[in-house]
């Protein structure tokens, strides 16, 4: 799997400029990305942007310099704003809706703008004695006006694994409760509180298939706004593959495919569904197809 550079420019050093979201959202030079209910206006492949001017009520925050040189803002939004929604519904989408439409830079731009728009509206009070917070380095912070504790965005470490069988030549797969059987996927699973990141592995693949792995490597990770979480992907063998069993609760069914059964599943002629193509769980899927062809 290609592991790339980052392809936005976030323009840290622009956060600790007094009055940067105030200076810039009169600028003719800005654009911004809304945000709305996590969904982003798409046309054409790209991401829409518009003037501030174009936007009412909102909380703003810097996002960096575009490639073209313009600098950029999100403006969350509430999930009715009458100038924002004359736009055709059918043009905001979030990340599971965009599959293969965007470039690497507008996705990356659109998991940003997400996260970073889902922290600021929940953020507006603080955790510790309920009064309001103000933004500070430009949307990267907040400081609550009554006790001066600061607060960050944070990220929320999940990991996300693809099981295969001793010999390599069979992957294990999931149904989520919530697919109702119609798509299989990789495992996934939050580190929980002082938990390592292999630990985490273990233990939800344990939990949710029945399986002992004898070994796992990182293979790669991608963030996730939904609502603001990294997920850190691996590749595992699991030494028993009869052991294999779902949850009853969080995992409906497990089953061991082939690579036979893989490939008829990408080009979409089933057996079962498999995740987008925006997800690295698809990714981490296809990986594993790929190294035995």
């Amino acid at each position: 799997m290609t592991v790339r550079r980052a392809e936005f420019d976030r323009a840290g050093h622009l956060r600790d400029e007094p009055g940067i979201l105030e200076a810039l959202r009169s600028s003719d030079d800005a654009r911004v990305i809304v945000v709305r209910e996590g969904r982003v206006r798409v046309e054409d492949g790209a991401l829409v942007t518009v003037a501030s001017a174009e936007v009412g009520d909102a909380d703003w925050g810097l996002l960096g310099r575009h490639s073209d040189g313009s600098t950029l803002l999100v403006a969350a939004i509430a999930a009715m704003t009458d100038s924002i929604d004359a736009a055709p519904a059918e043009t905001w989408l979030g990340l599971r809706d965009t599959g293969g439409l965007l470039d690497a830079e507008h996705t990356e731009l659109l998991v940003e703008a997400v996260t970073l728009a889902s922290w600021l509206r929940d953020a507006r009070f603080c955790t510790a004695c309920g009064s309001a917070t103000e933004v500070r380095q430009g949307g990267w912070s907040r400081k609550c006006l009554d006790n001066g504790h600061e607060f960050f965005p944070r990220t929320d470490p999940a990991v996300i694994v693809a099981v295969e069988s001793e010999d390599g030549e069979k992957l294990l797969l999931g149904a989520n409760a919530n697919w109702h059987g119609r798509m299989y996927s990789c495992f996934a699973g939050f580190v929980e509180a002082g938990e390592s990141l292999e630990s985490t592995v273990h233990r939800e693949i344990e939990e949710e298939a029945g399986v002992l792995l004898s070994s796992l490597r990182y293979i790669s990770s991608q963030p996730w706004p939904y609502p603001r979480s990294l997920m850190v992907g691996f590749r595992a063998t699991a030494s028993d593959e009869r052991r294999a069993r779902p949850d009853g609760e969080e995992i409906v069914d497990v089953r061991w495919f082939t690579r036979a059964e893989i490939a008829s599943a990408m080009n979409g002629d089933g057996p079962v569904g498999l995740p987008g193509p925006a997800s690295i769980a698809r990714a981490l899927i296809e990986d594993w197809y790929e190294a035995r062809e």
